[in-house]
């Protein structure tokens, strides 16, 4: 089986070095994922190994038949959707148009005739003949209903487009597999079946992701890039996390008893080196020539300190909801919905993608409207709330400090510099202007932000979107700790686990699912519902 092969590569801009004379192997049959903070060149490393951008020196070996998730849509708008997954086997598709195009002729010559030959023998040998049963396969595990498959790939949402692209790329038997964050836009049912599908994949795969969850459970090795370099490590992420921690503690302790002996030996040639003692200190000059440090480099991994705090507690009975419903051009999303929130429960809103979960949690956070219904909250409740569209809340033409500014101008110098520092706007960052913020950046302002209001109730829409792993491990560490109450729509498994004390599930147009109770819980309830039901 194909694997790849790097030698000596080396890319950066400017002056800046993402990494340096990396020389690694990715071997078929494992999977890795490849893990390093925001900017740390991900991206571009996943880029240069797809030929879709060129390393600075050094050379590439690759498989000679590579899957691809490349996030652009358009150039597919017309085509039909099963004919986009198909495009993810370049020969097979190749081989497909020139029969159809031969087929198409008036009269066909000797030549023809060889010519057809040759393509339906590629065409067999690349399982043409259940290529659009293969394609279709794809797509239902994806969360893609048939009715959808025959249409053009511009009728369809942009989440879908997007799992219609990882279909491509998983499509046609690769020998590689380069996913760029393939669980953004699928639900946690689609997340399941591709983790069983890459769990019986025979290839190399190459991933990067945000989902602690989909590392642990995918992965075989974790490919790190920090210290301008690449390390691999065995195992998944947290084992990546413990493995890394042991062997910079390991190194430092070294270091440490290294640099006593060091001096130790120094002292004694000052001392010594103009009396009777020569050959001593000779034999001690020896030896500070062997005794070298070991290189550590600077990591160049942050992690935020998110830190929750409330001016007030709420009364213990925090929210009263009756009946709360809502529709969308006249189908009913949330049927009547009654649940009491006590003080300090972590709710976990999940479902597949437009169930309901953010029509939830508006209406709750009263961003929209109920159609019906009462909500009611209990004394002294202040809530804090991040929608999942950040579009307009932070204001243009000023600073990242000048904006938490304005938002409490009884605040100090220090303490807002402080907050910024926590959440890796440090030194001049501070002043980054507001209209040049990242994804991620624009997530660690409106943490700030929250930080800063001090609210007894949190509720917030997909948080984690566009944060790198140091700051979502950062932000379930911050809600374990808040004794204050939460409501989180997200898809992150680890951040369910590690948080939520109660599970909503809507299921658009059913009742809601509210489990009392954490995220195994509710899987294994559940799953064992669903085996009953069959």
């Amino acid at each position: 089986m194909a694997s790849f092969s790097i030698v000596n590569v080396s890319k950066g801009y400017g002056p800046k070095k993402l990494f340096e004379n990396v020389n690694v192997s990715f071997s078929a049959g494992r999977r890795y994922g490849l893990t390093g903070p925001n900017g740390a060149g991900k991206s571009t490393f996943m880029k240069i190994l797809a030929r879709d951008e060129e390393q600075d020196t050094g050379d590439i070996i690759r498989p000679r038949k590579l899957g691809i998730l490349r996030q652009d849509h358009f150039q597919y708008e017309n085509d039909r959707v099963l004919d986009v997954v198909m495009m993810g086997n370049a020969a097979l598709w190749a081989a497909m148009k020139e029969k159809n195009v031969l087929l198409e002729k008036p009269n066909l010559t000797d030549d023809d005739g060889v010519r057809l030959g040759d393509l339906e023998g590629v065409i067999a040998e690349e399982d043409g003949y259940v290529a659009e049963s293969d394609a279709a396969s794809l797509l239902m595990g994806l969360g893609i209903d048939e009715s959808f498959h025959q249409g053009q790939l511009k009728a369809l949402t942009g989440g879908f487009k997007l799992r219609t692209l990882l279909a491509q790329a998983l499509f046609g038997k690769p020998e590689g597999l380069l996913l760029d964050e393939p669980t953004n836009h699928l639900d946690l049912d689609s997340i399941r079946w591709l983790e069983r599908f890459l769990h019986e994949y025979e290839g190399v795969l190459i991933t990067i992701s945000h989902d602690r969850h989909f590392l642990n459970s995918i992965c075989t090795h974790i490919a790190d890039i920090d210290y301008e370099t690449i390390i691999t490590y065995t195992g998944g992420y947290d084992d990546m996390v413990r493995q890394k921690a042991q062997v910079r503690s390991r190194i430092e302790s070294e270091n440490s008893e290294k640099q006593k002996k060091i001096s130790q030996l120094q002292d004694f040639v000052a001392r010594f080196s103009a009396g009777t003692r020569a050959s001593q200190v000779q034999s001690r000059k020896n030896q500070l020539e062997k005794l070298k440090m070991e290189d550590l480099k600077r990591s160049n991994i942050a992690r935020p300190f998110i830190k929750f705090e409330q001016k007030v507690p709420s009364g213990k009975q925090t929210l009263t909801c009756e009946k709360l419903t809502k529709s969308w051009d006249g189908e009913l999303i949330i049927p009547p919905f009654s649940p009491l929130i006590t003080k300090g429960e972590k709710i976990g809103v999940i479902g597949k993608n437009g169930v309901g979960k953010s029509t939830l949690v508006r209406m709750i956070a009263g961003a929209i409207q109920p159609d019906g219904g009462m909500l009611e909250w209990g004394h002294a409740a202040s809530v804090g709330y991040m929608p999942q569209d950040h579009h307009g809340i932070i204001k243009k033409g000023t600073t990242v400090y000048g904006w938490l500014r304005d938002l409490d101008s009884k605040l100090g110098n220090e303490e807002i510099s402080g907050l910024l520092g926590r959440m890796l706007f440090s030194g001049e960052e501070r002043m980054k202007p507001t209209d040049t913020l990242s994804g991620g950046e624009t997530v660690r302002t409106l943490l700030c932000q929250l930080m800063m209001r001090k609210d007894n109730v949190l509720i917030l829409d997909e948080p984690t979107n566009h944060l790198d792993l140091e700051s979502i491990a950062a932000l379930a560490d911050g809600l374990s700790r808040y004794e204050g109450t939460v409501i989180i729509v997200t898809h992150d498994q680890e951040l369910l686990n590690e948080v939520c004390t109660r599970i909503w599930a809507p299921r658009r147009g059913k009742d809601v699912i509210d489990h009392v109770g954490n995220f195994e819980d509710f899987l294994l309830k559940h799953a064992e519902a669903a085996a009953q039901r069959r």
